[in-house]
């Protein structure tokens, strides 16, 4: 994700710099708009990514939370209903 977002910045400064004559829209707009298009879709990409991955750690959370909830029911009431030994 971190490359995809380097690869898409390195791209829109050297379209907005030196690259800008070779993609003059009126000289060249297939070139323009292709170049741009593959900024945009890179762009979308590590958006993307980043929705995917930060729905996998919410997941991943409810999951652990969970887990961790089993434990301490089972530590309070293991054997009597207060969780202590009545001896």
């Amino acid at each position: 994700m971190f490359a995809t977002l380097l690869i898409a910045l390195a791209l829109l400064l050297s379209g907005s710099t030196f690259l800008q004559s070779a993609l003059n829209p009126p000289d060249h707009p297939i070139l323009f708009i292709l170049f741009w298009v593959a900024c945009a879709w890179l762009t979308l990409a590590a958006l993307l990514l980043s929705v995917f991955d930060l729905l996998v750690l919410r997941i991943e959370a409810r999951k652990a939370q969970r887990t961790l909830r089993e434990k301490l029911s089972r530590i309070e009431t293991p054997d009597s209903p207060n969780g202590q030994d009545n001896e």
